[in-house]
């Protein structure tokens, strides 16, 4: 997730602005100092053992995912303890409480993660949260936040994974403006959700993606078998039109008026070195998505305690529908 003061309400972009923004972006981007956009990827953590296999259906073999993903955390708070990252390591021994529940922990480079909240062997309903640039194992408390807000919204017969479950761009940088990293998270996330469709073949599952993560849906959505997809601040959505997330895919796409993301031009321009810019605009007509009301916060606001956008989620994720905007 990205986290900046919330500007005045933006006004759209003229058209002959997108590219000049978008020059502005990349230079911003290239010329900000390291320093600034440093990563926690430094603090060592042991490789993780292959995890068993979720059973299908769920049952014990759930308790022994928990079990394994717990020991890994314990793990990688030896070693960042050894090696003097004691920030990292109690942060780490507060995810490794008994009452909290993963299925699946790296702790190498900044961090994966899949925490679950509520029941998930009895959940008609799964939401999986994507977060976007800037979430890690030090900056993991928002995504959490979100995920237990949206779980007390869906109520009994619910189940919602944080997945951080890929290598996220920092929240100022040249990977923040291109679809390399929403890439490379793809095969994670198709993965994921196969292994959840498997073990949850009847529940309604969902895609509910923040910012960056909105690219990551995107370009992995086409391969999933997911009830829908809801993109939330998206920069852009990674593909042109709401039909290439798949046919069988409800989408839906928010945007809150105090949301800077409005001001980026939504463009996508090959570069020599890279494609830079995130495509389509999720709330525009031309994507084609059902648009969320999603209220009048900012853009770390969407999954805010009593903020529209939430409660929307919480309908669109149980089945009742999220209201068009």
């Amino acid at each position: 997730m990205l986290f900046f003061p919330t500007p005045p309400k933006p006004r759209p972009p003229r058209p002959g602005a997108l590219r000049a923004g978008l020059a502005a972006l990349i230079m911003g981007a290239v010329v900000w100092p390291a320093t600034g956009a440093a990563r926690p990827g430094a603090v060592p953590a042991p490789v993780p053992a292959p995890v068993p296999p979720l059973a299908v259906p769920l049952g014990d073999g759930l308790a022994t995912r928990y079990a394994a993903a717990r020991a890994e955390i314990l793990a990688a708070v030896r070693t960042a303890d050894r090696h003097g990252h004691h920030r990292r390591a109690a942060a780490l021994r507060e995810m490794a409480v008994p009452a909290r529940r993963f299925l699946a922990f790296d702790g190498r480079d900044g961090g994966r993660a899949a925490e679950v909240f509520g029941d998930l062997p009895a959940a008609r309903a799964i939401a999986v949260l994507v977060p976007g640039a800037g979430v890690d194992l030090d900056r993991y408390g928002p995504l959490r936040g979100g995920a237990t807000r949206l779980r007390d919204t869906l109520g009994g017969g619910s189940a919602v994974v944080a997945w951080l479950g890929y290598a996220t761009p920092s929240s100022v940088s040249l990977q923040a403006l291109t679809p390399a990293r929403a890439d490379a998270a793809v095969p994670a996330l198709r993965a994921f959700v196969r292994e959840l469709r498997a073990a949850r073949p009847a529940a309604r599952i969902w895609l509910v993606c923040h910012s960056y993560g909105s690219v990551v849906c995107g370009r992995a959505a086409g391969g999933l078998d997911v009830t829908g997809v809801v993109l939330l601040g998206g920069p852009g959505a990674g593909v042109a039109t709401a039909a290439a997330l798949g046919p069988y895919a409800e989408v839906w796409a928010g945007r809150a008026a105090g949301d800077w993301v409005a001001l980026l031009p939504h463009v996508s321009v090959e570069l020599p070195f890279a494609t830079v810019g995130l495509a389509a605009d999720p709330v525009s007509p031309g994507f084609g998505a059902r648009v969320l009301d999603a209220g009048a916060g900012g853009h770390g606001d969407y999954l805010a305690a009593g903020s529209p956008a939430l409660a929307g989620v919480a309908r669109i994720v149980a089945g009742a529908g999220g209201g068009d905007g």
